[in-house]
């Protein structure tokens, strides 16, 4: 049978404050990292709208090799366009939760 895992009683939570909560995890379960490495938001999200570029960038040159001639691979235009697509329908999903996330927070202000 596994043993069920142990959470930490309320009150000690209350007396030992928000520190108490990494020694009271389980063994073997690994508490938050100490320090968070990585891109910022900022970059993230520049990162995402450079890659969304160049890949309507690439659509774009592939349908005009395709009309002036310089290729005939319908395909990988076809799959190049709808990547690029796709891409954009995710950028505006998140451009639009972002615009609900901060009306959002606007109203919290009211």
């Amino acid at each position: 049978m596994v043993n069920p895992i142990q959470f930490p009683n309320i009150n000690s939570l209350a007396t030992n404050g928000i520190g108490g909560v990494g020694s009271a995890l389980p063994p073997g379960v690994a508490g938050p990292p100490a320090t968070v490495e990585g891109k910022d938001f900022r970059s993230i999200l520049m990162d995402s709208l450079n890659e969304v570029n160049r890949l309507q960038t690439e659509a774009d040159q592939g349908v005009q090799k395709l009309v002036t001639g310089e290729t005939n691979n319908v395909a990988e235009v076809f799959a190049t366009v709808n990547k690029a697509g796709i891409a954009f329908d995710l950028l505006m999903q998140v451009r639009n939760k972002l615009i609900d996330a901060y009306q959002e927070i606007q109203q919290m202000r009211s």
